[in-house]
């Protein structure tokens, strides 16, 4: 087999995050999310509940579908990299978790109005990010392998990280001019849904989740052909003994690691406040400033540009002094956005009354996608760049393990507070408001960080 040059390993490792960020902007946050707000509110409204409260209730079964994902991810996640490490084979997991995005994408077609269930849709929702998840905490352990220099791995992961935004920009671009209708019957470009897709029964809307399936399906070709596991690991089946013995070793021996420990409660805190954004930015939208699925896609496109340009900046950054000064000043970004965004309402900003007609809060809250996009994405890169410092060179993958239940460990935590705030308060406003407080406690546990980790030699 002819060698694969180190130029196509590294663009065939960022494909994988063009392949997937989709399911993050178009599922997660900016399409199916807020659809499926809106459908189970017209379900609720139609039960007899208040429109205020069914749109409150609607937010919560967000929340709770997701925190118990997210403690499925949290459960599986190191078990999965110890024995991806002690067998040396990451690829055919990859595969499999491949096709648990696939499917569960592509069934989110049967979310039709008509025959809605509240908890199919958030079955099948969970099993694709799920895939996505574990996917990703596999592909990103072959970052430290990329390049043999340390300090270039904040460039490579900026850029990859850069490039999966520019993918998600690209398919939700095409998602809102192809398919998905506005009040007017016509897609963003003046177009009627392709393939006859009927507003009336949301197909132009549910056809985000096939399209996304296919999306993966066709820019994972180059991860697959690129990318490798070390030929020098010639270990076989899954081991599932030794992998559990050796993961023991690990959580045995953390706290002598009081950096690594440190760093992954820190990112477990400020990843979940992050997520909570990303999660409930289209549904705030669509609940508390009554935007539409185009203009809540309109304002995805300009958070998932602005995330691709700081990404690539935060990669060059990181390059030059390092993943923690970008990781605090991004924090420090979010939750006074946060605070911004907790602020709005219709007819006010930050307390102050601008009128029932004014335009400026639909701005604020547009500059607040904004700055999410920027300061989230690069918070990502340089986070994973950062685990590269911080985790056993010899048990990388279980590290990202470490990693995804450092940040899935608690990933209930923030849907559970918004879901639990928004049912305590009645308010899709005030739900929003444990993100700060989650921020704030990451900022605080990097105090414990050494910039090079307890590994460096």
């Amino acid at each position: 087999m002819a060698r694969i040059s180190a130029r196509k390993r590294i663009w065939g490792w960022y494909f994988f995050d063009w392949a997937s960020q989709p399911y993050n902007t178009l599922l997660l946050t900016f399409i199916f999310g807020p659809y499926f707000a809106q459908t189970a509110t017209t379900v609720l409204v139609e039960n007899g509940m208040a429109i205020d409260a069914a749109k409150a209730q609607a937010q919560a079964y967000w929340g709770y579908g997701l925190t118990g994902t997210g403690i499925t991810i949290a459960i599986l996640a190191p078990v999965l990299g110890a024995i991806a490490d002690s067998s040396g084979k990451r690829l055919p997991w990859i595969w499999l978790f491949s096709a648990l995005y696939v499917v569960g994408s592509a069934a989110l077609w049967w979310t039709a109005p008509q025959d809605f269930s509240t908890l199919w849709a958030l079955f099948f929702f969970g099993i694709g990010l799920i895939g996505m998840e574990f996917a990703t905490i596999f592909t990103n352990s072959f970052l430290p392998e990329l390049d043999p220099d340390p300090t270039e791995r904040g460039r490579l992961s900026g850029s990859g990280w850069a490039f999966g935004y520019v993918g998600g920009v690209l398919a939700l671009v095409a998602m809102i001019a192809l398919f998905q209708a506005g009040d007017n019957g016509r897609t963003m470009a003046g177009l009627s849904p392709l393939f006859g897709l009927d507003p009336a029964t949301k197909a132009d809307t549910r056809v985000v989740g096939p399209f996304v399936a296919i999306w993966f399906v066709i820019f994972m070709v180059p991860f697959f052909l690129y990318t490798r596991d070390d030929p020098t690991q010639k270990g076989t089946g899954i081991k599932l003994g030794a992998a559990m013995s050796d993961l023991g070793r690990t959580l045995r021996n953390l706290p002598r690691h009081r950096s690594l420990m440190a760093y992954l409660g820190s990112s477990m805190f400020y990843r979940d406040a992050l997520n909570g954004m990303y999660t409930f930015g289209g549904i705030y939208a669509l609940g508390v400033l009554n935007w539409s699925i185009i203009d809540i896609g309109i304002f995805g496109i300009l958070a998932a540009i602005s995330g691709a340009v700081f990404c690539w900046i935060g990669g060059r950054v990181d390059r030059r002094i390092g993943p923690m000064p970008v990781i605090v000043f991004c924090c420090i970004t979010l939750i006074l956005t946060a605070i911004l965004i907790i602020s709005l309402t219709p007819s006010s900003i930050m307390g102050i009354d601008v009128g029932a007609e004014s335009a400026l809060p639909d701005i604020a809250f547009y500059i607040a996608g904004a700055l999410i996009g920027a300061a989230g994405g690069a918070l990502q890169a340089s986070s994973r760049n950062m685990l590269t410092r911080q985790g056993n060179p010899e048990r990388m993958t279980e590290a990202f393990g470490l990693y995804a239940l450092s940040g899935k460990a608690t990933s209930f935590l923030a849907p559970a507070l918004i879901a639990l705030t928004t049912d305590l308060t009645g308010s899709q406003r005030l739900g929003i408001s444990p993100v700060v407080g989650l921020f704030i406690i990451g900022l605080v546990l990097l105090v414990w960080v050494k910039r090079d980790g307890d590994f460096a030699s």
